[in-house]
């Protein structure tokens, strides 16, 4: 099969995790109906087990993957997300809820896996914006899942009937790697750099720092913001959806043009001014009193946190080209963890101080980040490895 098939497989692939992480915060305040009135931090545990479950996915299959190969993975990843699907649409419990969560969250770390390092062995030469082209499909694939609930919604269809069709997608596209040649992960001419050696590297740490702050900067608000929309900006169940469209439509705009600047601009500098925008929109989003600059604050987060993730795998895959899949894995698992953290995190300060209290308590990750961003490109630049991606 060509490369641009088995890309265009790949960012299917993409689409597939964002269906598995978007579902679940667009029903949130359903579930709470749904399952008998739960609070805040419950509501905030279930896209924490669904993360947990991407976290275990990725490290698990990381490492294995180096091993034996990345495709039984890849067909793995793509079979438990269409399980975790189904079995949600099945849900008839709270607890049988997170479990299903736990399950989708599984499909969609492995998926999240193996996608990244089998775009940057193919497109060596332009990694970083074939990596942000990559992620760009993530945000595409969630405004689609957004625009199919919130037509559910519209026409009264059950949120049951929504997760079981959209299972079809991992489904197809299972079959398309399976009838798909892979490439090799790493140079076969040099040894692969392992993770007690890669954890050993403080450049290589500084790294897991970003993306954990990356993700959890992202994931924040993205998780909660159908939520806030409603409960703290007076919008409806619907227009809490339309905003997590638009949220991913700023995502998905940022990595694409990423995608087509890189070559001009140096990724540090990226890196560095998305995490001060993305500081500066958090602070407004939660201290705005009027609901539509708040909500534009919100949105705008979505386009200033975009570039963040799949350019810190770019470098980071620079300066370690012989990371394999475990390289990945690890920044990937990483990352998932602040994802997992802060949507939780944001869950218990608003059980206690309320929902804009809570998004402000978020703020904190972007503002660490643009420590370590810095302490990042200071070492590269020290180290000669500075250069536009």
């Amino acid at each position: 099969m060509k490369s641009s098939s088995l890309l265009g497989l790949c960012c299917g692939g993409m689409v597939c995790v964002a269906i598995g992480v978007n579902l679940p915060p667009v029903y949130l305040t359903t579930f709470d109906t749904v399952f008998g009135g739960l609070n805040e931090e419950q509501l905030g545990r279930i896209p924490a087990f669904m993360f947990a479950g991407v976290v275990a996915g990725i490290l698990l299959s990381g490492p294995l993957a180096d091993r034996f190969g990345v495709r039984f993975f890849t067909i793995a990843g793509m079979a438990l997300a269409a399980l975790g699907l189904f079995l949600i649409a099945a849900a008839r419990g709270y607890g049988m809820l997170l479990c299903a969560a736990v399950v989708s969250g599984l499909g969609a770390g492995i998926i999240d896996m193996a996608m990244s390092p089998i775009v940057s062995a193919v497109c060596g030469d332009w990694r970083a914006a074939a990596l942000n082209r990559l992620h760009g499909f993530y945000c595409l694939g969630g405004v689609g899942t957004v625009i199919a609930t919130t037509a559910a919604l519209r026409f009264g269809v059950s949120w049951r009937v929504v997760a079981a069709a959209l299972a079809l997608i991992p489904m197809a596209l299972l079959v398309g790697f399976v009838l798909s040649p892979l490439p090799p992960l790493v140079h076969p001419d040099h040894a692969r750099e392992g993770l007690r050696r890669l954890v050993r590297r403080p450049r290589f740490l500084l790294a897991l720092a970003a993306i954990a702050l990356a993700g959890a900067a992202e994931a924040g608000i993205m998780q909660w913001l159908p939520a806030y929309s409603e409960r703290e900006l007076g919008y409806g169940k619907a227009g809490g959806a339309a905003m997590l469209v638009a949220f991913s439509v700023a995502m998905a705009g940022g990595r694409f043009l990423a995608s087509h600047r890189l070559h001009r601009v140096n990724a540090h500098g990226i890196m560095l001014g998305s995490a001060v925008l993305c500081t500066v929109l958090y602070l407004l989003g939660s201290l705005l009193v009027l609901p539509r600059p708040a909500l534009a604050a919100c949105i705008l987060v979505g386009l200033a946190c975009s570039a963040l993730w799949p350019t810190n795998l770019a470098v980071t895959a620079d300066c370690f080209p012989q990371g394999g899949a475990s390289l990945f894995a690890l920044l990937a698992g990483v990352g998932n963890i602040g994802c997992l953290v802060m949507p939780w995190g944001i869950g218990i300060v608003a059980e206690s101080a309320g929902l804009r209290l809570g998004l402000l308590a978020g703020t904190l990750a972007p503002l660490l980040l643009i420590f370590v961003a810095a302490a990042a490109w200071r070492a590269d630049r020290r180290d000669g490895q500075a250069r536009p991606a």
